[in-house]
């Protein structure tokens, strides 16, 4: 017996206006990205009086008409204020303290730019839709370019004064000297501030992008670094035993295309009284539990359009980033971790910190 239910209006209209919101805040989300990367918030940023859209194309040596138009969808969605006596702009300090290079690590037009870059591969995971497989890293023209400045705010910034001291003790033996691995390590930008902070340590970084290889040695010899070494290496099949004493893993892990037996390698790569400290995405393995989660959207869909979709591509299980704290904790224990804490960071509203060992 089918049920027959009554239309409500009110409910209706509700969601048209959460629509058009939606409509309204995703185009905003385009234009974050384009006053991050054309350094228009930092222009309007050190301004110290309200100006016009030709003194604000001027500070950012860039195109007045363009700039004008900017503007327009920045009064509109309420991002920076505007005086129709003068014809003056002002972004508020307020705003500025979440938007500007100067304000990061709390700067969130850098993690805006995962809107364009998702949707640069739409057609790509339409067809996906269709067919199955995935869309491989070599279709994000800028992912490694994103990803950095993301790991700067979230991973870099506080790796030493927050992450680090996680592990008891750990700043201390990092001192004397240990053998350190990354996984996944991108650029290279942790691992080399760790490289340069701490001389007695050797630290290793592995990825399997030879473009992203190829930045992490860069600025490792810009540093001149010599207790740093980078390789392209995928770590599934990594074949390391009982070599080092702290293993990083940072937002990593749910991209792989075998995680289980990544997590297995690297609890076998770890001495017996080594550390595993494993940052990757905060949430639930539970849809049901994210719904109030503040990124919760966010999170699904940077993984549908790329942390699932770069697995799969590779034949992967597809983890995805939303694969939760609950898959997490029984993933490491599969894996041979017999103690795991996890833990939060003010700074990090994204991201968990498990800190595992294996005795």
């Amino acid at each position: 017996m089918s049920v027959i239910h009554e239309f409500n209006r009110e409910k209706a209209n509700l969601f048209v206006e959460k629509l058009l919101g939606v409509l309204n805040n995703g185009a905003l989300s385009l234009m974050l990205s384009i006053g991050h990367r054309t350094g228009l918030f930092d222009a309007l940023g050190k301004l110290e009086n309200a100006a016009t859209s030709a003194e604000i194309a001027a500070a950012a040596d860039l195109n007045e008409r363009y700039v004008r138009e900017w503007l327009g969808a920045m009064v509109t969605g309420q991002i920076v204020e505007y005086n129709p006596k003068n014809s003056t702009y002002q972004l508020p300090p307020e705003h500025a303290a979440f938007l500007t290079r100067a304000a990061s690590p709390n700067n969130l037009a850098v993690t805006s730019q995962w809107i364009p870059l998702l949707a640069s591969v739409e057609d790509q995971i339409i067809e996906c839709f269709r067919k199955g497989g995935g869309v491989p890293y070599s279709a994000y023209s800028r992912f490694h370019e994103v990803m950095a400045e993301e790991s700067d705010q979230t991973t870099r910034s506080a790796l030493l004064n927050s992450i680090l001291p996680l592990v008891p003790g750990l700043n201390e033996k990092l001192q004397n000297g240990i053998d350190v691995l990354e996984i996944g390590c991108g650029s290279g930008r942790a691992l080399n501030l760790l490289a340069k902070a701490f001389p007695n340590s050797r630290f290793s970084g592995y990825d399997f992008s030879e473009q992203a290889i190829e930045n992490a040695r860069r600025e490792a010899a810009e540093n001149g670094a010599t207790n740093v070494r980078f390789a392209a290496r995928d770590a599934a099949v990594l074949g390391e035993i009982e070599r080092y004493d702290l293993v990083l893993a940072f937002d990593a892990i749910h991209d792989q295309a075998k995680p289980a037996v990544v997590l297995q390698n690297l609890c076998a790569a770890l001495k017996p009284d080594g550390t595993f400290l494993m940052q990757d995405i905060a949430g639930s393995s539970h849809v049901e539990k994210n719904i109030e989660h503040p990124v919760g959207t966010f999170g699904y869909t940077v993984s549908c359009l790329h942390c699932m979709t770069v697995s799969l591509s590779n034949n992967g299980e597809g983890l995805g980033a939303m694969w939760g704290e609950e898959k997490a904790l029984q993933m490491l224990k599969e894996a041979g971790f017999t103690k795991t804490e996890v833990h939060s960071l003010p700074h990090d509203v994204l991201n968990y910190y498990y800190v595992n060992g294996k005795n």
